[in-house]
C-alpha cells in the first residue's frame, strides 16, 4: 500500500510551506501563516457518481 497523497498548498493563506506536524497522523503545519490543519478521509458518498446531464456536444 502507497503513502497518502500530500497537500500542495495551505487551504488558509494558499503558500506551499507546508510541513508534517507532530500532531498525528495527516497534520500539516504552515510556515507562512503559521496556521496547523489536519485531513481527513471521511468516506464515499451514498450517490456515488452521476454523469454530467448538463449539456453540450459529445467528444
Amino acid at each position: 500500500m502507497s503513502e497518502r497523497a500530500a497537500p500542495f498548498y495551505c487551504p488558509y493563506c494558499g503558500d506551499e510551506d507546508l510541513r508534517p506536524s507532530e500532531q498525528g497522523h495527516g497534520a500539516w503545519e504552515c510556515a507562512a501563516c503559521n496556521r496547523a490543519f489536519q485531513l481527513k478521509f471521511l468516506g464515499l458518498l451514498a450517490r456515488g457518481l452521476r454523469p454530467n446531464d448538463v449539456g453540450g456536444e459529445q467528444i
